[in-house]
């Protein structure tokens, strides 16, 4: 299943407890029953200095994440503090096999020429391992991350280069070949439509408004997600607008005079909150506005604070666990591990922050697979098993093992709602699924281009 985010001004990629509570020893073990448990600081004596950035007593990762971008500090560097906060947190709890995790980073803005450099930097004079919560706006150093026979564990597939690319580990699996040249299944990627499915069988919605922009990646994406509606047997309503003179009321007009009762979009999150106060003004009677994982964040108040009823009608769908859901153990750790080591987060917190904590303990299970011994080899052994993979229950299972596309696939996934009641009138994003592992479809797949 591919994941496909629309973030920025059109443009589509292809792709709480106080401080202190100390973490489970459970989110620090390894899911590999053969495995040492993490922690061991005994086993520190017999580790050797057995690949590059690995000494016996540390192992150097690296981080590339677009945090001075564009479009904005937050907008892709979640990942980069979840996985920092999994990493402190394991190294107060004795590390990996008596090994500690330093880790160095790079921000490479989100321009493509810097991203090369910061590749080349941290692989060339800082000697990482490995890479672990990469979250990267253009992967250009990612033919050069991938020659060097360098792992990047769990990395935010924002461009297409993780369906391209071997030693690149994408946090949601791939079923794809990943030669290094082609991208995809014979250049073209496939996404599933889950979201769709939802709309239509649980919210009971039958006609869907579709807005884009007149831009050339907004467009494309929205000729994907139109096929995707019809194939969910949704009647589509397009609604394309001017990217510079966008008159969103008038296409929330036109969406209520034609039935909508769900709205789709592939455009940005300020266009978002805009299209959301026309189609409250216009009294549009929808269901449901479905949003992206991406915008899937303690944000929504303040970026929606103009319409209200919309915002409550905010929907999300993910692979991985609602990072407000503290009643599963591996979420309350993340909560915790967060709050100690980046407490001025709370207001900002998103699924990508808890999709960095995956690939970092993704990364952890690897490596203990490989008791003292650990090697870049070893490592890949462990994420190309084929087995299923679920961050100690923060993702639904996950794998690398390569498929043909069937046109149709098994999805899994969870469901949330932001709602201004939760958390004490706080807000906040609500679970809408029993449980994420089993509110599962068989689903179409849908082609596109890269």
């Amino acid at each position: 299943m591919r994941r496909i985010f629309v973030l920025g001004a059109g443009l589509t990629l292809l792709g709480s407890a106080a401080c202190g509570t100390r973490l489970p020893d459970s989110a620090f073990t390894s899911q590999n029953p053969a495995a040492p448990g993490a922690g061991s600081t005994a086993a520190a004596s017999a580790n050797p200095a057995s690949d590059i950035g690995v000494t016996p007593a540390s192992i150097k990762i690296g981080m590339i994440d677009s945090v001075d971008s564009l479009l904005g500090p937050d907008t892709f560097s979640g990942p980069m503090y979840g996985a920092q906060a999994f990493f402190k947190a394991l190294n107060a709890a004795g590390g990996i096999n008596g090994r500690q995790i330093s880790f160095v980073t790079c921000d490479d803005q989100g321009v493509g020429g810097t991203d090369v450099s910061c590749a080349h930097t941290l692989i060339d004079q800082d000697k990482v391992f490995a890479f672990a919560g990469n979250s990267i706006f253009q992967y250009d150093g990612a033919s050069y991350v991938s020659a060097k026979d360098v792992p990047d564990i769990g990395g935010e597939p924002i461009s297409n280069a993780y369906d391209q690319y071997p030693h690149l580990y994408s946090i949601y699996g791939s079923d794809y070949p990943r030669d290094g040249k082609s991208i995809g299944w014979q250049g073209k990627l496939y996404s599933s439509t889950e979201a769709e499915h939802y709309a239509k069988t649980v919210l009971g919605a039958h006609v869907a408004g579709l807005v884009s922009y007149n831009q050339a990646d907004s467009a494309r994406y929205a000729s994907y997600e139109a096929e995707a509606l019809r194939k969910e047997g949704f009647t589509v309503v397009p609604e394309q607008l001017d990217i510079a003179l966008a008159d969103f009321d008038s296409a929330a007009l036109d969406m209520k005079n034609k039935g909508v009762d769900v709205v789709f979009d592939t455009i940005d999150t300020d266009g978002n909150a805009r299209l959301c106060k026309a189609i409250e003004d216009a009294g549009v009677p929808i269901k449901a506005k479905f949003t992206t994982v991406q915008s899937w964040d303690a944000t929504v108040a303040t970026t929606y604070k103009d319409a209200p009823k919309c915002r409550n009608l905010l929907y999300a769908n993910s692979s991985d666990a609602n990072y407000e859901d503290t009643s599963n153990p591996a979420v309350k750790a993340f909560r915790d591990a967060m709050a100690k080591s980046f407490p001025d987060r709370q207001g900002k917190l998103s699924e990508w922050e808890i999709d960095g904590w995956a690939s970092a303990q993704w990364l952890t299970d690897a490596v203990a697979s490989c008791g003292a011994d650990v090697t870049r080899v070893c490592v890949e052994k462990f994420m190309n098993s084929g087995k299923p993979y679920d961050a100690h229950g923060i993702i639904t299972p996950a794998q690398f093992d390569v498929k043909a596309p069937t046109g149709t696939t098994h999805a899994c996934f969870d469901v949330a709602q932001w709602q201004d009641s939760a958390n004490g009138g706080q807000g906040g994003w609500v679970t809408r699924v029993p449980d994420m592992d089993t509110n599962c479809y068989d689903v179409p797949q849908v082609a596109y281009s890269p």
